[in-house]
């Protein structure tokens, strides 16, 4: 009996380093953040830092809020969600997927029209401005304005300065933000209306004019953790992203961070 005891020890003593590696992964597995294109600069250098601080790291996937939501809907195994507008957490809220209790409003941004460097020329921005004339033929790039944040922002403001109609034929949509400022930064679109924090990263573009804050909802970023995660540090890093630390990397983008 005893020695059968001694070899029941033995073995689940020679079992116990094999799952200590396998227990450590998941301690330390990654947050897996999904958050607003617009938000890569700022997010890449915060993340650095979040390294650095803590030995810890985070993924972030980088897309359209429309595609990350939809993504989070169909279970993508997302830990943290930061929107480009209020809609998209919204509809993640209602349909039980983030946590309420984590949600915050996080950054304000702004709209603006870009132009190439080579043929940048400033533009005033006001009702019946002659958008469709300066596109000399052109398409206005800008994201999918049915969809993706930044194109609804900028949909909005071209109806409340009632130009909308003149430039709806002659679009050139693009999946995200981004895409839409590396449209115009190649010359491919004479203008294009993104965030200012995006015209900010990019040398080939010019800002050549900024939408009244009033001619389209706030551009905000609420964030929140998903009602999915389980990863013990996706809070700790909702934190991070918050604090005193991080605020300066987000203005250095040019964000607003909001209180």
């Amino acid at each position: 009996m005893r020695m059968a005891w001694r070899i029941f020890l033995m073995a689940a003593l020679a079992v116990l380093p094999a799952l200590a590696p396998e227990h450590a992964v998941a301690q330390n597995k990654p947050v897996l953040v999904f958050a607003a294109a617009s938000l890569k600069n700022a997010l890449d250098d915060i993340s650095t830092q979040y390294q650095h601080d803590t030995g810890k790291s985070a993924n972030i996937s980088y897309a359209a809020s429309s595609a990350l939501a939809k993504q989070i809907e169909a279970g993508a195994p997302a830990d943290v969600f930061i929107s480009a507008d209020l809609d998209w957490m919204d509809y993640l809220a209602g349909k039980n997927l983030i946590q309420t209790n984590s949600r915050k409003t996080l950054l304000g941004n702004k709209l603006v029209l870009i132009a190439p460097v080579k043929s940048a020329h400033p533009v005033a921005i006001k009702p019946g401005f002659p958008i469709a004339k300066l596109l000399k033929g052109g398409r206005l790039a800008l994201a999918d304005p049915d969809s993706v944040p930044a194109g609804k922002y900028a949909k909005a403001a071209l109806q409340y300065l009632g130009v909308w109609d003149s430039v709806a034929n002659s679009l050139a949509p693009g999946e995200n933000v981004r895409a839409t400022l590396a449209l115009v930064a190649r010359g491919e679109a004479p203008l294009g209306i993104v965030y200012k924090t995006d015209a900010a990263v990019e040398p080939a573009v010019k800002i050549v004019g900024t939408f009244p804050e009033n001619s389209h909802p706030p551009v905000v970023y609420p964030i929140a953790l998903t009602a999915s995660s389980a990863n013990p540090d996706a809070a700790a890093f909702l934190a991070y992203v918050e604090s005193a630390k991080a605020k300066p990397l987000f203005r250095k983008q040019g964000f607003t961070v909001l209180p």
